[in-house]
């Protein structure tokens, strides 16, 4: 890890990307993997199912079912995924409520989570457990944990006779480390525990990124599968899908998984009947070629907010298109100190990033997109201690 720091240097831009996004020239996002930046082509494709909309909606609409369908086949095919068995969904806060809701959750069952979950995740696992009696177990992954297999021994570890069910991240938020890998999974389906798998950060950017061992695993193609927001997906193993509760009954109801998750009515289904456009643009830039820029570039700004601000790398998972690094101690250590920082941070340095709290010191984490530029990462490194001078501690 030092020495790979050590060495990281920016690559050179693809040329093929050059006029692909929109994003404003004025400021730096280095916050990708939160919101995404949906390339031109794809606006433009939804854009033109957007007017084939309004040109006939009743046809539209009539139409919409097979056409979803048929966008949901391609789109398995790019993540390595039954279509049977999978469903488009908003976004993975919307799967994570499905999912629990379909679990048969009962009191004195324990469902284990990590402290490196996402929040509205962990929150919705915590609603649900008191409206069942089941209890949350978290797990404390620590920062340093220096490899995937450290990480699986900490979860193993905290498995006990009552743990029914698993919500784990494939690749976390703040810390964009692998947790739910096939070999922790393979683990718990030994164990009898149910796995829900949260793979926000995995389309786009993980070959064939649908765990098949996981009983549910969900997953947004807005962040770096180039599609339009809000697109996600769901992947039901089979013995589950007779159980899947849809959040609202609709009219495809008793057609079963996945058309009952995925038909809402009156809504807006052109992000999805967009989203294989962003599979096209991706293979046409090479996948090979966009993973290596943006892993070399990543690596290139966690090196030099290390070197020009002086803060401690966290271990990195191999071809992760994020990085964190650790704050000082007394700052973002609670909620409001971090919106203040990257707040702080917009204003002084007009640069985008993703701040977590943690005790001890919180979490900065980057991304990197074929838009970003290395210059982007030493403006923010160089600037980044006066803004935290200015912001006051924790």
């Amino acid at each position: 890890m030092i020495e790979e720091l050590r060495t990281a240097e920016p690559p050179a831009p693809l040329p093929a990307a050059e006029g692909l996004f929109g994003v404003s020239a004025d400021a730096a996002h280095l916050n990708h993997g939160s919101y995404g930046a949906v390339p031109l082509p794809v606006q433009r494709a939804q854009e033109r199912l957007r007017a084939e909309h309004e040109l006939d909606p009743d046809g539209f609409f009539a139409d919409l079912p097979a056409r979803i369908a048929a966008a949901r086949t391609v789109l398995a095919a790019e993540l390595g995924a039954d279509p049977d068995r999978l469903a488009l969904v908003a976004n993975v806060t919307e799967a994570v409520a499905i999912a629990l809701d379909s679990l048969p959750l009962a009191p004195g069952d324990r469902i284990l989570v990590t402290d490196h979950g996402y929040g509205a995740v962990t929150a919705a696992v915590a609603r649900k457990a008191a409206e069942t009696g089941a209890e949350v177990a978290v797990v404390p992954l620590p920062l340093d944990a220096p490899d995937e297999q450290a990480v699986r021994e900490a979860v193993l570890a905290a498995v006990d006779g009552r743990t029914t069910v698993a919500v784990l991240d494939q690749l976390t938020s703040p810390t964009a480390r692998l947790v739910a890998g096939p070999a922790l999974l393979a683990d718990l389906r030994a164990r009898g525990v149910t796995t829900v798998v949260d793979g926000a950060h995995a389309p786009g950017m993980l070959p064939a990124p649908a765990e098949p061992d996981a009983d549910f695993w969900f997953g947004n193609l807005h962040k770096w599968a180039f599609a339009p927001r809000a697109t996600g997906v769901l992947a039901v193993r089979p013995e589950w899908t007779a159980r899947v509760r849809p959040l609202a009954l609709s009219w495809e109801h008793d057609k079963g998984y996945p058309g009952n998750v995925e038909w809402r009515g009156t809504c807006d289904y052109t992000p999805w009947l967009a989203a294989p456009a962003g599979f096209d643009l991706l293979r046409t830039l090479g996948p090979a070629a966009v993973a290596a820029h943006n892993t070399a570039l990543v690596a290139y700004g966690q090196r030099a907010l290390a070197e020009r601000a002086g803060l401690a790398p966290l271990p990195a998972t191999p071809g992760v298109w994020m990085r964190a690094v650790r704050l000082p101690a007394g700052h973002a250590e609670s909620e409001p100190r971090a919106r203040a920082l990257m707040a702080g941070v917009w204003q002084r340095l007009r640069t985008r990033i993703a701040v977590r709290p943690w005790a001890g010191g919180g979490v900065l984490r980057i991304s990197a997109q074929l838009y970003n530029r290395a210059e982007e990462y030493e403006r923010l490194a160089d600037g980044l201690a006066q803004v935290l001078a200015d912001v006051p501690e924790a």
